[in-house]
């Protein structure tokens, strides 16, 4: 390999004259980016996590053209260990008095009263008490209108609001906030300070493993830095890019962002210095060195990252804003990478010289990995033995993993979005018990007709309590049904689809509220599956087809992937149920988990089957493979386990759909490494020989 002579581009970023230069300008000038550049600015809309065209984001959209919008509203409850006292209605009407203006104290803002009593189903809107005391006794309920111009400003008023009320609550009652606008503050709080929790989280789960890898003080601060960087400039690029293209994004952006860059750079750092290592054994200068490892590591980092990116870019095709945005941004993320593990980290260290690997310094004349007796060459013989029963045992076992998959239950009601329950969620549980459990988060009928006539047709509907004309203006009306049923629950499903039956026929009528816009998401979810899960396998396939020019082991690497993903989501499934107690999986998440899984599982496939179609062009496929197993195993390993630990850092936040993507890509990435990539894959190409590469020949004979 010495002996072969590098390409122009790698002699220049490893050269003794223009390393420096290589690495100081990129860094310079992404350090001054994120000084001087702020990220981008996106004001969320209600629309941008609802899928595009469906029933419930129309709903909200011509709920924004009502004069008195004014954005979502909380729910006040008050609540006692036994029946309230006529003082303690008197102290809570008081303070609910103060909390709502009087210009907002009428039917219009008292969806409580229509939930306690029944009233207002003839539309009209005569003043009432901001107060209205459950048929119990035990719970009092205020509606108080929280106009927030953004997530941070809604999250504030809903904690000054919070804070004024303990202040003030009579003894003996306790005090909750909850509602639309409750809810969506306890989940924007989940994300206050998220980017450092997760950043922080991220840089010491990579450090740690890269000390463990390398066991040198000193090297893994290189690539640790390098990654560090290309994490914050891509944030930088990414949320710019959105805002220039006008796609939205939410909090969850850059911490998925973060996360990835941070796993697919550090993977091709891993791939780089175990090749530089090798050649700093068999080449004097250091320089050189890097340059042959450099020449032999970027086919497989661009066909990686080349193949990764598209696959990010399928999710412009879905229904959602907010995944469209994940999509773009995840993709200049592992650009950025990508740039930064072949150009910036190669350049800064070769600028070092060989004591950075200090105490395990490589010198001329040591064994290089693919000569090695190491446990992944053991592995291989072990294999190579036996391959046909390694195939079927490992396809078995996936198999049985995959099982799970049978029962998986999607859609997150939204008590159950949480790993720890907030307020929020509390106080609808408890307001359930004294008040109809749809008052938390009524279903909305927002129409262009005659609300008299959307009124009669909704009143009617099995399973609601209530039904009021709560605002109009401007030909627009909106109209509250409260349903009987718990919100998430089949049977409020069931209400939102009678209602729109109900409206069905007339002109310009939507519904919205949480249950309809859960029922659009899961029905658009499982529309993005169908037309982006089998777009990204055919990108795969495609790229793999082109890098190694054969047709037959990219099938079977496309199938092994896909065999990797469900048995990843059967084995979660099963943690899930039977360890953490989710009721279900979030709609959005197969979708994500696919993506991440095949995209990235991938790159070990690259990694591995490149190396071993080199090698098999000199030894022949059954050698070639073993070797490339004895030199790739080690580095996949440690950048599977890297990766899959990076992932599991999403834990970090108690939202439940990060903790279930973050648990899935962990098992996922852990069986691709350690079954799919060191034992079935190889067991594959042994069983088959020279025909793995067909119609390709890169044995000895074939050229």
């Amino acid at each position: 390999m010495p002996g072969l002579h590098p390409p122009a581009p790698a002699r220049i970023v490893a050269g003794r004259r223009t390393a420096w230069v290589v690495a100081l300008v990129p860094l310079l000038l992404a350090l001054a980016a994120i000084l001087l550049v702020p990220e981008g600015e996106h004001e969320a809309r209600a629309s941008d996590t609802l899928p595009a065209g469906a029933d419930s984001t129309a709903a909200v959209e011509l709920a924004g053209q009502l004069p008195d919008d004014e954005g979502q509203v909380a729910l006040v409850l008050w609540t006692a260990d036994g029946e309230l006292s006529e003082a303690d209605v008197e102290a809570v009407t008081g303070q609910a008095t103060a909390l709502v203006p009087a210009d907002d104290q009428d039917a219009g803002q008292d969806a409580g009263q229509d939930a306690g009593q029944g009233a207002g189903r003839d539309g009209r809107q005569p003043q009432r008490p901001p107060l209205v005391v459950a048929d119990d006794g035990t719970a009092a309920l205020a509606v108080v209108p929280v106009a927030s111009s953004s997530n941070t400003d809604n999250i504030d008023q809903v904690e000054e609001l919070r804070d004024r009320l303990r202040e003030d609550v009579p003894d003996g009652l306790e005090v909750q906030v909850t509602g639309p606008a409750a809810i969506q503050a306890d989940i924007g709080q989940v994300f206050d300070g998220a980017d450092i929790r997760l950043l922080g989280a991220t840089a010491a789960v990579v450090a740690v493993l890269l000390i463990i890898t390398y066991r040198s003080p000193v090297l893994w601060l290189v690539p640790l830095a390098v990654v560090g960087i290309a994490d914050r400039l891509s944030a930088i690029a990414a949320t710019n890019v959105l805002e220039l293209a006008g796609l939205a994004w939410d909090e969850s952006t850059v911490g998925i962002l973060s996360v990835l860059v941070f796993g697919a750079g550090t993977d091709y750092a891993l791939l780089l210095i175990s090749r530089y290592r090798d050649e700093l054994k068999t080449t004097d200068s250091r320089h050189e060195a890097m340059a042959h490892a450099l020449a032999r590591t970027t086919e497989a980092v661009l066909s990686s990252a080349t193949t990764v990116v598209l696959g990010l870019l399928t999710l412009l095709l879905s229904a959602i804003p907010t995944t469209r945005g994940l999509g773009v941004a995840c993709a200049v993320g592992v650009v950025v990478a990508a740039t930064f593990a072949l150009v910036v980290l190669p350049a800064a260290l070769v600028l070092f010289g060989r004591w950075v690997f200090w105490p395990r310094v490589p010198r001329v004349g040591d064994a290089v990995l693919v000569e090695s007796r190491s446990l992944w060459r053991r592995v291989g013989d072990a294999v190579a033995g036996r391959p046909r029963t390694f195939v079927v045992a490992t396809v078995a076992g996936l198999a049985v993993l995959a099982t799970g998959t049978l029962s998986i239950a999607t859609g997150l009601d939204p008590a159950d979005q949480f790993l720890q329950e907030p307020e929020a969620i509390t106080a609808a549980k408890r307001l359930a018990e004294s008040f109809p459990a749809g008052t938390t988060d009524p279903v909305q009928v927002v129409t262009r007709a005659d609300p008299e006539q959307v009124l009669a047709a909704v009143e009617g509907v099995e399973g609601t309590t209530s039904a009021r004309i709560t605002s109009r203006g401007d030909g627009v009306a909106q109209v509250d049904v409260v349903p009987d049923a718990e919100p998430g629950s089949d049977a409020a499903e069931a209400v939102v689809a009678d209602i729109r039956s109900a409206v069905a026929d007339l002109d310009d009528t939507h519904v919205g509220g949480g249950d309809a816009e859960a029922l659009d998401e899961q029905a658009y979810a499982a529309d993005d599956r169908l037309l982006i899960l089998p777009l990204i396998l055919l990108l795969v396939l495609g790229a793999l087809v082109l890098l190694l020019r054969s047709v037959l082991a990219p099938v079977l690497l496309v199938a092994t992937v896909v065999a990797t993903y469900a048995a990843s989501m059967g084995a979660s499934w099963w943690l899930f149920r039977s360890v953490f107690d989710f009721a279900a999986m979030d709609s959005g998440v197969p979708l994500l988990a696919f993506l991440f899984l095949v995209a990235l599982g991938v790159d070990y496939n690259i990694f591995l089957v490149t190396r071993a179609r080199e090698e098999a062009a000199e030894h022949g496929t059954r050698t070639g493979m073993l070797r490339a197993l004895t030199a790739t195993g080690g580095v996949i390993t440690s950048a599977g386990i890297l990766l899959a630990a990076v992932f599991a850092v999403l834990g970090v936040l108690p939202l439940v759909v990060l903790a279930q993507l973050g648990a899935i890509i962990f098992v996922g990435v852990l069986l691709d490494t350690l079954v799919v990539r060191t034992v079935l894959v190889p067991a594959l190409a042994l069983t088959l020989g020279e025909r793995f590469w067909w119609p390709r020949r890169v044995g000895p004979a074939g050229g």
